[in-house]
């Protein structure tokens, strides 16, 4: 699968996914440059710039475009994988709960999206979003979280269609995989073991995802075999939404 080398922002890539993409592109000989509201991560590889950054601040946003920009040349590839949620309901969930949410899931990658486009409009280039498979069914306790990977779908259909043919965007919409956030969310359950088997049982690939799933997803949208991709949202759960809500696991 050929690429031609790109220069990447990849939110959030500290740890889980994020990692999991920044380690991905590197290792397909892209420039990257990541980003999280901590200090570097000791493990991250040096060919990887970090950036301490917040994405949902403006100002942050723009300054880690540029960043990208002044070390490697204009970025080519942004992937906005940077995300938080809250184990709550809407009737649990205060004003703080919405504003950690919706900053960093919904105004962070409209910041990220909207710093790249101010290059990528003119000279092309292309944006992948991490999004969900809550954004398109409802886990329990979540509410805020489902509704803000509601609004990247959204937001990666507009983009394609306003900003197409010289930018594509799509977004993946990762099912369970074994990050700790995945883990906080099993978490939530009366029993979490249950609630896990119960999970896997619901795969027809017969496992849980790894972050690496998502980073070859990364890498397809991110090469030449997918230049006629764009304004979709790919779902990348090993079937578990494929499935009636019977548990195989008792057929």
């Amino acid at each position: 699968m050929r690429m031609e080398k790109q220069t990447a922002i990849v939110t959030g890539g500290s740890r889980g996914i994020g990692r999991a993409i920044v380690d991905r592109l590197l290792a397909d000989g892209h420039n990257v440059v990541t980003c999280g509201r901590g200090e570097r991560p000791k493990d991250l590889s040096d060919a990887a710039v970090w950036v301490q950054a917040d994405v949902s601040k403006t100002d942050d946003a723009a300054a880690l475009v540029k960043t990208a920009n002044t070390t490697f040349g204009q970025i080519t590839l942004l992937v906005n994988n940077a995300g938080v949620q809250v184990e709550k309901t809407v009737a649990d969930s205060d004003d703080d709960d919405w504003d950690l949410v919706m900053n960093v899931n919904c105004k962070g990658v409209f910041n990220m999206c909207r710093a790249a486009l101010v290059d990528m409009a003119e000279q092309g280039g292309n944006i992948i979003n991490i999004g969900s498979i809550s954004g398109v069914v409802a886990d329990p306790s979540m509410a805020l979280y489902n509704a803000s990977k509601a609004f990247v779908h959204g937001l990666t259909r507009s983009i394609a269609v306003d900003h197409g043919p010289k930018v594509r965007c799509n977004a993946i919409r990762p099912g369970w995989i074994m990050t700790e956030m995945a883990e906080d969310g099993f978490a939530l359950a009366r029993d979490p073991e249950q609630a896990m088997a119960d999970a896997l049982a619901r795969h027809p690939v017969g496992r849980f995802g790894e972050p690496k799933d998502i980073a070859n997803m990364v890498a397809w949208l991110a090469s030449d075999q997918s230049t006629y991709v764009s304004g979709e949202c790919f779902t990348v759960d090993g079937g578990m939404t494929a499935a009636s809500p019977l548990n195989p696991g008792l057929f």
